[in-house]
């Protein structure tokens, strides 16, 4: 037991140490990662494409970013913001059936992506 509090102990000093801007990139990296593997942009993308799942990860990323990028600064948002259009246009492209302009995934905090 006592080894087990021993590395909470240290995870939390870990933690501690961690700027807030790197945990919220760390956070929007590890969103948009897996958005895009679930909107078929990976190495099997017929076994990897789940649009619902994108749809959702695409929303939190998008509310993540909007209301983290005054936080961070603009130097650190301006990637994350290209890198959530970018998954939005490949949901549009791998979507059937496309949504109305503004009605896509994230949209509602970042307007139309065309």
């Amino acid at each position: 037991m006592a080894a087990d509090a021993d590395g909470i102990a240290q995870a939390t000093r870990d933690i501690a140490d961690v700027p807030a801007v790197e945990v919220i990139t760390a956070a929007a990296v590890n969103l948009l990662s897996a958005a895009a593997v679930k909107c078929g942009l990976a190495d099997d993308p017929e076994s990897q494409t789940d649009l619902d799942e994108a749809r959702k990860l695409i929303n939190a990323l998008a509310g993540l970013i909007t209301a983290g990028a005054p936080e961070i600064s603009d130097s650190h948002a301006r990637p994350l913001r290209d890198g959530l259009r970018s998954v939005q246009l490949a949901f549009r492209e791998a979507s059937a059936i496309p949504d109305e302009p503004g009605k896509g995934p994230g949209e509602k905090y970042t307007g139309p992506v065309n």
